[in-house]
Formats: structure tokens, C-alpha cells, sequence
């Protein structure tokens, strides 16, 4: 485990921030790390900055999250990772789908296809205006940004797979990659399949160990943290829980809206 000291801490939205630390190691789009938190807790978090300095962006629902959320410069955190597999950006042309805190595992995907001189669209999805993430930033690296809000707040009123099925249709992507509430991501992954698009999502369960060995993280015949986090369409289909059910902290198989 790496000792990291906070460099920044930063609002992104009202109840999302970014904690930038440093931390110079190699890591691929998509991976993620353990980050502990002393006296509190260790908790998966995927990488949304990469490089000089290391960077997560945290939404704040539970004890070791608000911890977080509280932390200053010169603050010291663990950081253990990365791990997992990340997103294979073959293609021309991609669209990335990013459900509300989501959008972070997307971060450095977007930033290296862009790069890699892809054409990127991306395709945001909130509840309500003020909590897009990443727009202004993902624009700012040159994809083309849509967004879709709950509330009709802002961009499509309705869900951001309503909208991104209206993109597959006019933009044709060869790749989609996709991160945030599972429900979500079952429903890429179906309209990716029937479209014939290849498709990546980025899973979240919930983990203790991070490497494959306490099988908390069990989706179907795989663990998210060895063999993800990032799983393609066909993968996907094999996992008989993917989208219905997960284990909750305890290992107990739960539905997902508990």
C-alpha cells in the first residue's frame, strides 16, 4: 500500500467532489484502486486522474465516502491498486454512457480516446441539472456532449439510455462504454447487443479485497475486482445476477433495489 498526501479537494457537484492526491503511478482507463481511509474504512474507487497525480471523484452516500468528502490537503490517505481490467478502446467511433457518479470510471477512458484521435461522443445522464458530471471537462477535451436529466431540467427529459439509443442510431458507434446504476448498464448492454456494437460496462459491487480472493464482489462466474471491473456485452449476458441481484456488505444475495 502507498501513502498518498492530498493535494486538492474540489466540488464537481453538490454532492460529488474530486480528491487529488500524490500518487505517480501508470494506471489503464478503466482500473481502480482501494483507497483507505485510517480509522474508517478501505473502499474500491475508480481512477478519474491519472498521471503527476492520482485522482478520485467520490460521491458522498456512506461513512467511508463523507469521510472522504472531508478530507484536506496535506491529508494522508492508503492507496492500494490499481487493479482490474480496464476498457479496450478499439474503434473509430465511440460512445460513452455515464449514469450519474459514473462518469468518473469513464474519465480516462474519454481522455485517451480522444487523444487517440477517435471520435468521442458522450452521452451524461442526472437526475437533475446541477448534478451532470464531467460535462464541462469532457467537452473541454473535444467529444461532442449530450445530457439527459430525470427532472427534464437540462438536455433529454428522461433517462440517458433513451437518449444514448437515440445516438447509436444517428452517430453508429463501433464501441460503447458505459458506467453507473446497474439497471443502467443492463439496458446498454441489451440495445448494444441488439445493435450489433461492441460494449464495455464498468461494474461496481461491493469489495473487500480487491484481488479475487473474498468473492464479496461474485457477479455470476466472475469477480468484478479480478475480472473487471470492465466486462463486455457478451460477458455480460453469462452473468444470471447481472442487473437483478448483488451481495450486499455481509455477502447475502440481495435484489439491487435494496
Amino acid at each position: 500500500m502507498d501513502i498518498a498526501t492530498v493535494t486538492d479537494v474540489f466540488d464537481e457537484t453538490n454532492n460529488i467532489k474530486t480528491i487529488k492526491f500524490k500518487w505517480p503511478r501508470k494506471a489503464e482507463p478503466g482500473q481502480f484502486v482501494m483507497v483507505w481511509m485510517p480509522g474508517v474504512d478501505e473502499v474500491p474507487m475508480s481512477l478519474s486522474h491519472a498521471g503527476k497525480e492520482g485522482g478520485i471523484t467520490v460521491l458522498g452516500v456512506g461513512e467511508a465516502t463523507l469521510a472522504m468528502h472531508d478530507l484536506r490537503p496535506d491529508d494522508v490517505i492508503g492507496i492500494r491498486g490499481p487493479y482490474g481490467r480496464g476498457f479496450d478502446l478499439r474503434g473509430r467511433k465511440v460512445l460513452a454512457i455515464g449514469g450519474g457518479s459514473g462518469a468518473a470510471a469513464l474519465a480516462l477512458a474519454v481522455e485517451k480516446a480522444v487523444a487517440g484521435k477517435k471520435q468521442v461522443t458522450c452521452a451524461l445522464g442526472a437526475r437533475t441539472a446541477g448534478e451532470l458530471l464531467f460535462r464541462a471537462r469532457f467537452a473541454g477535451l473535444g467529444a461532442q456532449v449530450h445530457v439527459a436529466t430525470d427532472d427534464g431540467s437540462e438536455g433529454h427529459h428522461g433517462f440517458v439510455t433513451e437518449l444514448a439509443a437515440k445516438l447509436i442510431s444517428r452517430n453508429e458507434p463501433d464501441l460503447i462504454i458505459a458506467c453507473g446504476p446497474e439497471p443502467m448498464l443492463k439496458a446498454v448492454a441489451d440495445m448494444s447487443l441488439k445493435a450489433g456494437i461492441r460494449c464495455q460496462c464498468s461494474l461496481e459491487r461491493y469489495m473487500k479485497c480487491g484481488i479475487g480472493l473474498c468473492g464479496s464482489c461474485q457477479c455470476g462466474k466472475f469477480t468484478v475486482c479480478r475480472d473487471g471491473p470492465v466486462f463486455t456485452g457478451e460477458e455480460l449476458a453469462l452473468m444470471d445476477d447481472f442487473g437483478k441481484r448483488k451481495r450486499d456488505p455481509v455477502g447475502r444475495n440481495v435484489g439491487l433495489g435494496r
